[in-house]
């Protein structure tokens, strides 16, 4: 790699940093092809990203972004999984790192808060963007709903009352 491909990658790190709500840091020493697939593949289909990074240009890129404090954790075979969505890479990485002891989190960010390994577990137990939102949908919805069935009701009322009287008069 010569030195425009270096400065090349470090600025496409920086801008991953500079956008990402969260980053995750994990060692990935002993998984092979199929399996780092399978993880990029899954972290994909929940909207985030997984990639094998360079420490030292890792942490020329961090220089300058909320994520500069997590620059230790850059040692050894390490990747990051990045992502828009807060709760998505902290969610895929802790998954497959209970099926596959080879993937270790190592910790992690979420803006200018740093994560260790267990506050990225609790990041993961959270629910995603997506389930939220559904979540506030609901809860906004739940009062129109039962303000309907409220009005609904004294007409309903009054309409089987009246239907009883009609049938109460034919039968007499």
């Amino acid at each position: 790699m010569d030195r425009a491909q270096k400065r090349e990658a470090v600025a496409e790190l920086n801008e991953v940093f500079a956008n990402a709500s969260s980053v995750v840091v994990t060692h990935y020493s002993g998984l092979n092809v199929a399996e780092i697939s399978d993880l990029r593949r899954q972290m994909r289909a929940a909207g985030a990203n997984f990639k094998v990074t360079k420490n030292r240009l890792t942490k020329l890129a961090l220089d300058g972004t909320p994520y500069a404090p997590i620059s230790d954790l850059f040692t050894g075979p390490t990747a990051i999984a990045f992502s828009d969505d807060p709760v998505a890479p902290a969610k895929v990485a802790i998954d497959f790192a209970k099926g596959n002891d080879k993937l270790v989190v190592l910790g992690g960010a979420m803006g200018d808060n740093q994560l260790d390994v267990a506050g990225v577990k609790a990041l993961a137990a959270l629910p995603s963007l997506d389930a939220l939102r559904g979540k506030l949908i609901g809860v906004l919805q739940a009062p129109a709903t039962k303000l309907a069935g409220v009005v609904q009701a004294p007409a309903s009322q009054l309409a089987r009352v009246l239907s009883a009287q009609g049938s109460k008069d034919e039968a007499a």
